[in-house]
């Protein structure tokens, strides 16, 4: 502990020297144990990010709601004793009680947004200074969510920071943000009319000196300016700026501008914040940026992977966004909360759109409670809510908010009135962005976010895929004027292949054939391939997630595996429609390698600019495109092993089929 707390001194003095704000990185060297273990002689030494249910999802443990402590000293030098110190917390799951030296320095009760509280009243100079944190995962009934399918995993599962300023500065209380907001008011081909709000905090100081630089992509200062202004509580300096001949953002050209806000006349406090200016709007059935039309294929993304659970690091995000991209979807949607930063600052760079959900949603359950009409309810989903929007809004990627998911209006009828104020509060803090709802119910629920997305299932355990088309005739008929998009995805497993393309009338979730999803997925591509109604098309999900709700700990809904080892056929039939950079040639049903019969049918998706050619045994076999990418061959003999070649320009795939029939089963 003392090579640690020297190494950290050495770190301070260098760091004093480059600029008066510094941020250390508080991930290494805690202490956890469980609340039932009574005594800290118990604790494990650990390194954030960290969650406690690790072994639930290996299988060797038990999945824990419960009650831990997480501690470690912060060695505070004589030196900041005219500074202020905050601890922010980027996820904590799902209530955090923060205590510096005895002393409760705050409450936060939401897993998925950061937040900052000073420590310096707490604090002892020139020694040691207890950080404790109590860490509670279990459900609340006034914490959203109330009814999810989702892990609540526990723990600091996000990175923590020790931020330490001057006595005046830009303020890292304001709703677990960088203190500055950038408003875009009007935007044209030729210039950008936008807003800074700076929130400024200080202990003695009634006004301050302040300066904003703003640099174009390139580097260049395109703005600047240096005012006195005055500060007042919870209240911003806003600054007014205009840049010419304006570098837009969109998902072709992601530029990217740096605002730079500094305190003092010798700029004391510094804070960057990074944004792109683009105009989002929504006419007819369609998303428009920049005035141009997107048609959005988005993948639906959870929080975890295996072996991490939801301590996913930046690491891990780089993979999943690269599954992303190599899929060709060009937005994505967090489901039921926001992702870590990191995440949309790579949406930011790289073009992809985003749509974050607010945690008002329910899970597929009747024994969940998902609306309580209580004050403490209502008040920490409208927390939750500013929260989301305030911290992420600075990222241009970001172009929805979403205010619920798959909710109800049976029961309690004041549901309606919390869904419009949740709608009321969004439009209010930020009116730039559309809102918008995952639904999968008829009523005038529908009619109040901006945007309405439609959760679809039809033909899995209800109807037949020809429902689809009928429904799409009602809605366009009968509510027109929503602004519609589709959701669908069901679930299977890469370990369960059948013969069978036959489902049952009720599906058991034991057995999940990847031939059956495969089958959803291919009907409702090829449905919904020249659809002009929907101004987007979501996929849930692109990864399988944990979830102790399923028979074996992982709901299977995905096109990737949870540990993203195998892509399920699925994926591959995406790949050719959406990815347009790079072609995909895939032979379907690659596991099921045994099969009954000795007439068969070969199925692959083919995105390439040159005719496939098919070879089963060396024989050319005739095949025909009966979707977009789709193709199938004419019925071909085989007999014992047998070998299946696909061909499309310099690519290739290829598979061995083994017949075992009837007769020798026997």
């Amino acid at each position: 502990m003392k090579r640690y707390i020297l190494t950290l001194l050495l770190t301070i003095g260098l760091a004093i020297t480059a600029s008066a704000r510094t941020v250390y990185s508080l991930n290494d060297g805690w202490q956890f144990f469980f609340k039932l273990e009574t005594s800290s002689d118990y604790a494990r030494n650990i390194s954030l990010p960290h969650t406690w249910n690790l072994d639930a999802l290996s299988g060797k443990g038990e999945y824990l709601q419960t009650i831990a402590n997480y501690t470690r000293n912060i060695y505070v030098p004589n030196s900041w004793a005219n500074k202020r110190l905050f601890v922010k917390f980027y996820g904590v799951q799902s209530i955090a009680d923060v205590f510096v030296n005895g002393h409760h320095a705050g409450e936060h009760r939401g897993g998925w947004t950061a937040f900052t509280f000073e420590i310096t009243p707490y604090l002892k100079y020139g020694a040691d200074n207890s950080l404790v944190v109590v860490v509670n995962n279990a459900y609340q009934n006034d914490i959203l969510p109330t009814s999810s399918e989702i892990n609540l995993y526990g723990g600091i599962y996000r990175d923590v920071e020790l931020i330490v300023t001057e006595r005046t500065a830009v303020s890292p209380l304001y709703y677990g943000s960088d203190g500055i907001l950038i408003h875009q008011n009007s935007i044209t081909d030729t210039s950008v009319n936008a807003t800074a709000s700076i929130y400024i905090t200080s202990i003695e100081d009634k006004s301050c000196d302040m300066t904003i630089t703003v640099q174009a992509p390139s580097g260049e200062t395109v703005f600047s300016r240096f005012m006195k202004s005055r500060i007042e509580p919870n209240t911003p300096v806003d600054i007014p700026f205009t840049i010419d001949e304006p570098l837009l953002w969109s998902p072709d050209e992601p530029n990217l501008y740096t605002v730079n806000v500094g305190i003092g006349p010798r700029q004391e406090d510094m804070v960057s914040v990074v944004t792109g200016f683009r105009k989002v709007e929504y006419t007819g059935n369609r998303l428009k940026i920049n005035g141009q039309p997107i048609k959005v294929q988005g993948v639906s993304l959870y929080h975890d992977r295996a072996a991490v659970g939801g301590a996913m690091q930046s690491r891990h995000y780089d993979e999943d966004i690269q599954q992303v991209l190599d899929i060709g979807a060009n937005a994505i949607r967090s489901v039921t909360a926001p992702h870590s930063q990191y995440l949309y600052d790579r949406c930011d760079q790289n073009g992809t759109l985003v749509w974050i959900d607010t945690p008002f949603t329910r899970a597929p359950y009747l024994s969940d409670v998902f609306y309580y009409s209580t004050d403490k309810f209502k008040q920490n989903g409208l927390q939750q809510m500013r929260e989301v929007i305030i911290q992420n809004y600075n990222h241009p990627s970001v172009v929805m908010w979403g205010i619920y998911s798959l909710v109800w209006m049976r029961g309690d009828k004041t549901v309606l009135d919390y869904v419009k104020q949740l709608n009321a509060t969004a439009k209010r803090l930020d009116s730039s962005r559309p809102t918008v709802a995952c639904s999968n119910q008829d009523g005038e629920i529908n009619f109040v976010s901006d945007l309405i997305v439609w959760q679809q299932d039809l033909g899995w355990e209800r109807g037949t895929y020809d429902d689809l088309n009928i429904w799409r005739t009602s809605l366009s008929r009968d509510w027109s004027n929503l602004r519609s998009s589709i959701a669908y995805g069901e679930s299977s497993s890469i370990d369960q292949q059948t013969d069978s393309s036959m489902k049952p009338a009720t599906i058991d979730e034991r057995w999940l054939p990847e031939r059956w999803h495969t089958e959803f997925h291919e009907e409702y591509a090829q449905r919904l391939a020249q659809d002009s109604l929907f101004w987007g098309v979501w996929i849930n999900n692109l990864f399988e997630f944990g979830s102790v709700r399923h028979n074996d700990g992982i709901s299977r809904k995905g096109l990737v595996t949870f540990d993203r080892k195998d892509k399920k056929d699925a994926y591959y039939l995406y790949r050719a429609l959406w990815n347009k950079k790079s072609p995909t040639l895939h032979l379907s049903e690659q596991r099921r390698d045994i099969r009954p019969d000795s007439i068969q049918k070969i199925k692959f998706y083919s995105s390439a600019k040159e005719a496939p050619v098919l070879v089963v045994n060396k024989d050319t076999v005739k095949v025909t495109q009966y979707a977009p990418c789709q193709y199938i061959s004419d019925p071909v003999t085989m007999n014992g092993r047998n070998s299946v070649v696909v061909k499309a320009g310099e690519l290739s795939d290829q598979q061995v089929i083994t017949i075992r029939n009837s007769l020798r089963q026997r």
